[in-house]
């Protein structure tokens, strides 16, 4: 049995007695908030990170603590360049990835980004669902064969899932008026289909996917909502509560990358594997409140669907 761990644990906490050494670790976003967190917590650990992010200058900055716990934990951080809005940056990052030819245990994908104003990728898509589902997509897709037997994939998903499905028929807002909390709640149901689909394809061989709600915490994936925004969020958040929503509280950052980590080397693989996880503990479906996971979201035929879809906006198979 593995231990019990709730809202308010950190990840310093639920990785307490783990033993990470010669666990290869790939995380994306390790240049602010949960990414460089999550990254110091398990080299902390012993876990050799290979740490993604678009600006590697910055991510060198923001990863002074993280190479300061390696040393101290026996672990090791490796930085490598990837924009997840731009399909040709993914690729090369992956082609650098399976030309060196080491494998994976894990893979977090943790970047992403929230409620941008209305934009496209590099590659023409609508920039949160091609930043946070396709970019990854295409990732971690292309070296899966990386990933060992008994490997897990941690997709960062959101309770914003709860604000929309995914729409196959117009992703790109091409008909529809663009709303950027929509737009986020699109972009974070495909993480959580994302999971349910790799784990159905992956699970013959041990590899499990599974999606997590890292909790509301202010960090950087703010940075495009001005504060009247940050505020109106918070106050809506607020109002769901009174309605009868279970109640929620500001995360820690290191409370916030406590799922990620507990997901991804303490649950147990077959308990997680294809489901929505928030709190250090599978989500229940459709419960009506902030800490369940809409049925959508898990819905296999739909996973198999935006899987499709997908491919052919990329121009991918896998």
């Amino acid at each position: 049995m593995s231990p019990s761990f709730g809202a308010e644990a950190t990840a310093d906490e639920v990785l307490a007695g783990v033993d990470l050494s010669g666990k290869r670790i790939l995380v994306t976003g390790v240049s602010a908030g949960l990414g460089v967190e999550t990254a110091r917590a398990l080299v902390a650990h012993g876990a050799d990170v290979v740490g993604a992010a678009r600006n590697p200058d910055k991510a060198r900055a923001a990863t002074e603590a993280v190479q300061t716990a390696a040393r101290q934990g026996g672990g090791s951080l490796e930085l490598i360049t990837l924009d997840l809005a731009s399909l040709t940056s993914v690729r090369t990052a992956a082609d650098a990835l399976l030309g060196d030819g080491r494998s994976f245990d894990v893979i977090i994908a943790n970047a992403g980004v929230m409620a941008t104003p209305q934009g496209r990728t590099a590659d023409g898509f609508e920039t949160q669902f091609g930043t946070n589902h396709l970019g990854h997509f295409v990732l971690i897709n292309r070296i899966a064969p990386l990933l060992k037997p008994g490997g897990r994939v941690v997709n960062l998903s959101s309770a914003g899932h709860h604000a929309a499905d995914v729409d196959l028929e117009d992703p790109n807002f091409d008909r529809l008026p663009y709303d950027p909390f929509l737009a986020y709640g699109r972009s974070k149901t495909a993480n959580i289909l994302f999971a349910v689909e790799f784990d159905r394809r992956h699970g013959d061989r041990g590899v499990r996917a599974t999606a997590v709600h890292p909790g509301v915490i202010r960090t950087e994936l703010v940075r495009h909502m001005s504060n009247e925004a940050t505020e109106a969020l918070m106050a809506s958040l607020a109002a769901r509560q009174a309605e009868g929503e279970a109640a929620f509280a500001l995360k820690t950052i290191p409370q916030g990358a406590a799922t990620s980590v507990w997901a991804a080397t303490v649950a147990d693989a077959d308990a997680i594997g294809g489901r929505y996880c928030l709190d250090c503990h599978v989500a229940g479906i459709d419960d009506e409140t902030a800490q369940g996971v809409r049925s959508y979201a898990l819905d296999p035929d739909n996973a198999r669907a935006l899987w499709a879809k997908s491919q052919e906006m990329t121009g991918e198979r896998f």
